[in-house]
């Protein structure tokens, strides 16, 4: 690392991302927000569709295309330095490891993995790489998000009780997460949101999954997986957690935390493309804030380019997402079961540093509505009709 580097003085420098996977994610939200970070920029594209190539690459500039099979082509081509991965949950270590062995760095969609030993698998490919890879866990740069942790950090609710979280969506059958099975439902796509949510507020790691209880609507029109998900977890010093995921309900999603002394509740909690707003309540004495609106996705990838540019190691990194990864096949076992599962011990090396990670880029008109949002080509929105709702 240079010296210049390692004093953060990279003005004007870019890292140069190849996006694998031109789905609705990297479409409508990260390929918006990318020219305003200053310090990033797309260079190719990884797809198996040469018109959704052709018609986003005409859109944003972007010429330098592969297919999913050339994609080891890509890595020794020399025009990129990192990859944003937004393939389905399940194909995730297919392009992080060999990505990593090339010392590529990797920007890859949450959940890591879909189980813990795949989420391993990638933690030692990073461990024997020099590239970096993070988890976009875009709320950990969020300015309400970063703002609830330190007013839970600051002990003014007093002794921390509960968490409770609703996450839930109209998903349309036509799209392609009703039709891959649990990989792609509920607990795998929304669940990271209130497990993620419960373990930076509360500071700590879940010790057992007391309870999940499933549901399915025939009704809905869904594929073969549980379409409504009930989950309570214990966590250390007798504390509390439950959360409910729906494919099938109008769209909400909301958390609260109640401490001995006050409690705050964050509605809404994990959208992007509309301000986030909490309403804090100290005793009697309630206070109502919305924070500004921000591009997550910009901001993760600005927090990101710059951690590449001056050496430094992001904080969501790979150990963040096997730490939730681990609740998650819990969760499923309890389903199958029926029962509480005890989780292995586990604890986490690093936490949020809601000062260095703040990210504040203005949102971009993109993602403002859907009346200006780019037209989406060859992919589609998981929402039903008017509720569509964009999520990671």
């Amino acid at each position: 690392m240079s010296v210049l580097s390692a004093l953060g003085l990279t003005s004007g420098k870019k890292v140069r991302y190849a996006v694998v996977a031109l789905g609705d994610i990297s479409q409508e939200a990260m390929l918006p927000g990318v020219a305003h970070t200053g310090n990033s920029e797309v260079t190719a594209f990884v797809t198996g569709d040469p018109e959704k190539a052709r018609r986003v690459g005409e859109r944003y500039g972007v010429t330098d295309t592969y297919g999913y099979a050339q994609f080891g082509e890509l890595l020794a081509s020399g025009t990129i330095d990192a990859i944003y991965l937004a393939t389905p949950n399940w194909r995730h270590a297919e392009f992080a490891i060999p990505a990593l062995g090339a010392g590529i760095h990797v920007l890859v969609e949450k959940p890591l993995e879909i189980s813990g030993e795949k989420c391993r698998a990638i933690m030692a490919a990073q461990a024997e790489s020099s590239a970096k890879l993070m988890v976009a866990y875009r709320l950990h740069f969020e300015p309400a998000t970063l703002a609830t942790i330190d007013l839970i950090r600051s002990g003014q609710l007093g002794e921390i009780l509960t968490f409770s979280s609703t996450f839930t969506q109209m998903v349309s059958p036509e799209n392609h997460r009703a039709k891959s099975g649990v990989e792609a439902g509920p607990i795998f796509d929304m669940g990271p949101y209130p497990i993620n949510a419960v373990r930076y507020l509360f500071g700590d790691e879940p010790t057992e999954v007391v309870s999940a209880v499933g549901v399915r609507h025939p009704e809905a029109g869904l594929g073969d997986f549980d379409d409504t998900v009930a989950v309570t977890l214990r966590f250390p010093k007798n504390r509390l957690a439950q959360f409910v995921l729906s494919y099938y309900g109008n769209v909400l999603d909301t958390y609260a935390v109640v401490g001995t002394e006050g409690s705050v509740e964050v509605n809404p909690a994990y959208m992007y493309g509309k301000p986030l707003e909490r309403t804090v309540t100290l005793g009697e004495k309630k206070t109502h804030e919305s924070f500004k609106n921000t591009d997550h996705f910009g901001g993760e990838l600005k927090y990101f380019s710059d951690c590449i540019l001056n050496g430094t190691d992001p904080e969501p990194d790979a150990e963040e997402g096997y730490a939730d990864l681990r609740v998650i096949e819990g969760i499923l076992k309890a389903l199958e079961t029926g029962g509480s599962v005890t989780l292995e011990p586990f604890t986490r090396g690093r936490r949020i540093d809601t000062a260095a990670q703040k990210q504040t880029l203005s949102a971009q008109k993109q993602t403002l509505s859907a009346q200006s949002a780019p037209e989406l080509v060859n992919t589609s929105n998981p929402g039903k009709g008017k509720d569509k709702v964009p999520k990671n």
